[in-house]
């Protein structure tokens, strides 16, 4: 099974949650309304990439920054290709 590591830019306590894809393979830029407590706002960017993916929740982990604002986040059954491609079509 293919599996992409994305990097994020996490930006918690947003006016909404929304993602923005940098071009030329820059971190994509997430900005969640959750606060950065008790793991919040990782669990709201781990909803957010799996919805805009197109993807189960349980396929997105957040495997490196768990505490920090850059991050790198796993998904399991895509490529980065494939990933980079859904998350360009939905912006």
């Amino acid at each position: 099974m293919p599996t992409a590591d994305l990097s994020v830019r996490l930006t918690p306590r947003a006016d909404r949650d929304a993602l923005v894809v940098a071009p030329a393979g820059g971190p994509i830029q997430a900005r969640v309304t959750a606060p950065p407590v008790d793991g919040q706002a990782n669990a709201a960017l781990v909803k957010l990439l799996a919805k805009a993916l197109g993807v189960p929740k349980s396929r997105v982990t957040v495997v490196r920054g768990q505490s920090a604002r850059d991050k790198v986040v796993r998904v399991d059954g895509l490529s980065a290709a494939d990933a980079h491609a859904r998350l360009k079509a939905q912006g």
